[in-house]
């Protein structure tokens, strides 16, 4: 069976997640923004929790993770090249280590970008890709730490997963990318269809995330810089991809 996943909205427009393993009832909570949502959901559901798994170091992402510990102690796996800031960690990965999560069996891959080891966790057989502030729904996180081009390799890693896995990003932000979106590839029918979609849901309270990575692939422009029309719009035609995302995202600082 695949992991059951559960989005917990957060603060004001953080989301966390819990991940439960149907097989074996292992349940990983992936960053902790604030304890008290995450364990309304674990009471909700009955599900034990057995792990936490954290993407970066950012206060928005394990701020809650002393008290979520205190009431249900767990493993906390994390980036061993960012153990140093990091809560402590029972479990110090780097990039290409597996991890297991009952019977589900995960990879850990380096993000770098908006933070230096930001790292994000693939479930395959699930079709799961936890990205927090790496790959958000129609956008990037801001390149605080890392460089832009690092960024754009970054999620060139993630660009070439499988189109139908199930993108989980940190942060309700899509009705603001959406709009600068449409500044970079206006004539694209799948983002204008997507922006009208994007719309309805804010309007209903309901969140954006999860998406799929093929429609990120299609509507995303900071996974379309090699995209001709978008390189046309932006009047750098036969440029280098890397350039023309550093563009995408200078542009996005200053919007």
């Amino acid at each position: 069976m695949p992991l059951d996943v559960r989005t917990i909205p957060c603060l004001s427009d953080n989301y966390a997640y819990l991940a439960h393993d149907t097989d074996t009832g292992a349940t990983a909570a992936i960053d902790v923004p604030e304890a008290g949502p995450i364990i309304a959901a674990l009471a909700e559901t009955g599900w034990t929790l057995t792990d936490v798994l954290i993407t970066h170091h950012h206060w928005d992402h394990v701020d809650g993770l002393a008290d979520l510990l205190a009431a249900h102690p767990a493993r906390v796996v994390g980036a061993a090249a960012d153990a140093h800031r990091l809560p402590d960690l029972d479990l110090a990965l780097n990039d290409g280590d597996a991890l297991n999560i009952g019977s589900e069996t995960g990879t850990i891959i380096d993000v770098s970008g908006h933070t230096i080891n930001h790292i994000a966790f693939h479930f395959p057989d699930a079709r799961a890709l936890f990205t927090a502030d790496s790959l958000m729904a129609l956008g990037c996180g801001r390149v605080f730490e890392g460089t832009k081009p690092q960024m754009h390799s970054s999620l060139q890693k993630l660009a070439a997963l499988p189109g139908d896995t199930i993108v989980y990003s940190g942060h309700e932000y899509t009705a603001a990318n959406a709009k600068f979106a449409l500044t970079i590839d206006p004539e694209n029918p799948d983002l204008i269809s997507r922006v009208r979609d994007v719309t309805a849901k804010r309007a209903s309270g309901t969140p954006t995330v999860p998406s799929l990575l093929s429609e990120e692939l299609a509507t995303n422009p900071f996974l379309r810089a090699h995209d001709p029309a978008i390189q046309a719009h932006l009047g750098m035609t036969g440029a280098n991809a890397t350039d023309v995302f550093t563009e995408i995202r200078t542009r996005k600082d200053n919007f």
